[in-house]
């Protein structure tokens, strides 16, 4: 069964699960990602490890999107589960995306220094900090039990955040006919991206929720923008390029397009969908407001991230305050804390990873807020056309 076309109604039949990465991968010049990917809709569900679901995903690909698993903070038979469970939901096309990062270096100095800062606030709420910290996940980097997984379940998609594994494993997921995505902050790490025989690069501007996707988070950072970042890579890459960061409706996505993107991935618009695993506080913290305050912070994670300004941001940002451990030690001790604090009824120390237009939200379910996008987007152009 060949996958739909992207004039397809998104209910339309759609390949099998062992079709699909098969179809997806091939050369196809010319043609655009959402043809190769059987898309209706040039909307991408950005993987959001910890708050995408099976059902969130399913969701968006039936809807004729291009739904994702953050798959991140799993381990590979965590994995395995979710792959199987929306898989269960759907037949269309899905993604997965796995972090790259640098494995963690210990520090105990570091760390002890970061759990004295933060002893007060478990003292507040009624605990005591961890007696020490812990890497709370393994990166895909050396995680060979997830390269055999992605290996044997084939999913049409596998996105890389924070770097590019082993060219091996490249050629491996290749070879199984996996279509390959990454992410890129800069032009530098678009041509790695390139070179290393990537399908399509994921341009992340700085206003993006969530963790910072560059390779390096010691080296300078350009911060650019979506915009700016997008037309940097459509004009100096010859790889198709999807558009993240800020983006919450169709005329975003028009803009990006306008730009040579050729789709849109979108993360906080998707939060507050009744399908994904975000809590009422998460939810309450978007919905409802003129503006909502982000900013980017190393205290919950140890890694550059943007979300919703809280009391763990504000601790970062005090002066005196020790640098964060590596990531994602730190998140050991980011998460105790949130834990501590939410079994009191407070969420000001939670991981509410969002966007700079997060206020922008709306509390859809996902098949409708595809539906939604779609048609404002095609109003966007239709406003355009007239200008």
């Amino acid at each position: 069964m060949s996958l739909p076309s992207p004039r397809t109604s998104p209910s339309a039949a759609a390949p099998s699960s062992s079709a699909q990465s098969s179809q997806t991968s091939a050369p196809a010049a010319g043609v655009s990602l959402s043809a190769r990917l059987g898309l209706a809709a040039p909307i991408v569900q950005a993987p959001m490890a910890g708050t995408s679901t099976p059902a969130l995903a399913a969701a968006v690909s039936n809807a004729g999107g291009l739904g994702f698993l953050g798959l991140g903070a799993m381990n590979a038979e965590a994995a395995r589960t979710a792959i199987a469970q929306t898989r269960a939901l759907t037949t269309r096309p899905f993604g997965v995306n796995v972090f790259c990062h640098a494995p963690a270096q210990a520090d105990a100095d570091a760390e002890a220094a970061w759990l004295h800062y933060l002893a007060p606030e478990f003292e507040r709420h009624g605990a005591k900090p961890p007696a020490a910290l812990k890497e709370i996940y393994t990166s895909y980097l050396v995680d060979e039990d997830m390269q055999a997984l992605l290996l044997r379940e084939k999913p049409a998609v596998v996105s890389f955040h924070f770097g590019l594994p082993a060219a091996g494993h490249i050629e491996a997921l290749r070879a199984a006919g996996i279509f390959l995505m990454a992410t890129a902050t800069s032009l530098d790490e678009a041509r790695r991206i390139e070179a290393a025989g990537i399908d399509a690069i994921v341009a992340q501007g700085i206003e993006a929720g969530g963790h910072r996707g560059f390779f390096d988070p010691r080296a300078h950072d350009d911060k650019l923008g979506t915009l700016a970042l997008v037309r940097l890579l459509v004009a100096r890459t010859r790889l198709p390029v999807v558009a993240a960061g800020g983006i919450m409706d169709g005329a975003g996505i028009t803009a990006v397009m306008a730009l040579g993107a050729q789709l849109a991935q979108l993360g906080t618009v998707f939060v507050t969908c009744p399908e994904s695993a975000a809590d009422a506080a998460y939810r309450q913290n978007l919905l409802g407001h003129e503006q909502v305050s982000t900013a980017h912070t190393r205290a919950i994670s140890g890694r550059q991230a943007r979300g919703v300004r809280n009391r763990l941001v504000a601790l970062g940002e005090a002066a005196g305050a020790p640098p964060a451990p590596d990531y994602p030690i730190a998140y050991d001790a980011g998460k105790a804390l949130h834990a501590a604090a939410k079994a009191q009824g407070d969420n000001a120390y939670a991981a509410h990873w969002a966007g700079q237009a997060a206020s922008l939200a709306r509390a859809l379910p996902a098949a409708e807020l595809v539906a939604a996008l779609e048609a404002e987007r095609r109003a966007a152009i239709a406003a355009l056309a007239g200008i």
